[in-house]
């Protein structure tokens, strides 16, 4: 995981992307059983597992909107847009263009899905993504925010589709510093919608350019000039005591309704390109309502508590923190530990992620300094380039687009205090969900190793219980026998001794 993934700090999709099939190739067999558990895991965590007869019909009832100039709407469809995502997604929420600029500057533009021109505050499909704030991805099935009808469709960015957006603009200096940047409402077309894997491989050197990328005339260049802008940006950040994190998601695999494998899926430099240039634009978001003076949600990731614990562990490896929390130090930490032990960083990337806690949403006052993103060492921070599978994003497209017309804002101050609870509340409900699921597909995988020795490394030590995650397949159980001095990031020897699928259990003792 990367510094961006810490700003949701749980397993989101990389801007963007399904990692799952929505429903499965077989409703048979322990597919079946994963839904069905999956389903009971949204209803007892306050999530809706599925849609309300209104919302549906509502988002039936909607028609592609005529996509034409206007004064307040620029037309932007000649450029070259593309996207990246995963090989599968459907649901797209961001375009992105670059020129270059003077001085070996780029001029950025990431268009935004104008999901609020298809979902008005509080309509049926509103109060749903507003109950859930989220889409849920878990081994089972997708619960997406919104009915796939927009989410899939009608306020997609997909290719060769006329849609409305809302675009960032910012120049990227050669030395990642973002200056002179705009926003505003635009009529979009991707031309490309590209997949990270063969994006990834091409811009390494590692693969010939995907067919549409040699297809397109000037692709190439483009994907290339994005590239530059996000690695100065990328650069910049960690300069500043960004971290950079790397664990690995786990994919839950099934053959004809039986799951096969839950296999890990690190991340590539497409994928990076592309959380390099959301934050850029989150970034440029938050600026923008704070000149405006409007209120708004904000995402943090507050000092952290248990950095005595991210120092034990830093010097048990060889390592040195200073006493007060410092990103800087433990970036330089992390980079020297990668390229001394590149196989077994994602544990100790996992433990650090652990002891940094979650991200929450925060009210951000006009004139007022709020709380930073440690992750990111940003002071100026917001969730905005995911409005089909995050409310907070929504709510944030919503506020910029008051801003720009000079009108009140659709939530006063007090809602956004409330909202930004109830979000934080349901991402951790979500993550909560995702986790039960993956622990039940786990189980389903392990029930025949009971008995087996494991190498792993502790994910959670406190009054609740001791946990460690084992490689392969990829999953997390308790040690419920010899845990006494286990600690986060502590690697240890285990034995699979109980599997419960119903309840997600995995247990494990102590080897001796």
């Amino acid at each position: 995981m990367t510094a961006a993934a810490i700003v949701s700090a749980r397993a989101m999709p990389c801007p963007g992307g399904s990692r799952v099939p929505r429903r499965m190739a077989s409703e048979d067999g322990q597919a079946r059983e994963l839904r069905r558990l999956a389903d009971a895991a949204m209803s007892a965590r306050g999530l809706l597992p599925h849609f309300s007869a209104a919302a549906l019909e509502q988002a039936n009832s909607l028609a592609h909107a005529a996509v034409e100039s206007a004064a307040a709407i620029r037309d932007l469809r000649a450029l070259l847009w593309s996207s990246i995502d995963n090989d599968d997604s459907r649901d797209l929420d961001q375009i992105e263009y670059a020129q270059a600029a003077a001085g070996g500057a780029v001029r950025l533009l990431v268009g935004i899905a104008d999901v609020d021109s298809a979902v008005a505050p509080g309509c049926a499909i509103d109060g749903h993504a507003r109950t859930n704030t989220t889409s849920v991805y878990t081994a089972a099935q997708i619960y997406p925010m919104l009915p796939e009808r927009l989410s899939t469709d009608l306020t997609s960015l997909a290719a060769d589709q006329d849609r409305l957006a809302v675009v960032v603009e910012a120049t990227v200096a050669a030395d990642g510093a973002v200056g002179e940047s705009a926003i505003y409402r635009a009529a979009v077309r991707n031309k490309a919608q590209l997949a990270y894997r063969g994006v990834a491989a091409w811009l390494d050197g590692a693969g010939a350019a995907p067919a549409r990328v040699a297809a397109l005339a000037g692709l190439d260049r483009q994907l290339r000039l994005q590239d530059q802008a996000a690695q100065a940006l990328k650069r910049r950040r960690h300069e500043h005591g960004a971290l950079s994190l790397e664990t690995l998601d786990a994919r839950a695999v099934f053959a004809d309704g039986s799951l096969v494998d839950l296999r890990p899926e690190p991340k590539n430099r497409a994928q990076e390109l592309i959380e390099d240039l959301m934050i850029a634009a989150n970034g440029v978001s938050a600026r923008f309502l704070q000149q405006r003076r409007v209120p708004s949600l904000r995402r943090v990731l507050r000092t952290p508590r248990r950095w005595d614990r991210i120092v034990a562990l830093a010097r048990r490896q060889g390592g040195h923190l200073p006493a007060k929390p410092d990103g800087r130090a433990l970036d330089e930490f992390l980079a020297t530990r990668r390229s001394a032990e590149p196989e077994r960083f994602a544990d100790l990337s996992l433990a650090v992620v652990k002891l940094l806690g979650s991200g929450e949403y925060a009210v951000e006052r006009p004139g007022a300094r709020g709380e930073a993103h440690f992750g990111l060492a940003a002071r100026d921070y917001t969730h905005s380039t995911a409005p089909n599978r995050r409310f907070p994003d929504l709510v944030t497209q919503r506020l910029l687009k008051a801003a720009l017309c000079d009108r009140p804002g659709p939530y006063g101050e007090g809602e956004l205090q409330r909202l930004a609870a109830h979000c934080t509340q349901q991402e951790d409900n979500a993550a909560k969900v995702e986790r039960q699921v993956r622990k039940s597909a786990a189980a389903m995988l392990l029930q025949r190793c009971v008995g087996r020795q494991f190498d792993a490394v502790v994910t959670g030590a406190s009054a609740k219980g001791t946990w460690v995650r084992v490689s392969k397949p990829c999953a997390e159980g308790r040690v419920v026998e010899g845990f006494q001095g286990l600690d986060v990031g502590d690697h240890v020897r285990v034995t699979l001794i109980h599997t419960d699928m119903a309840r997600g259990f995995i247990d494990f003792s102590r080897s001796r």
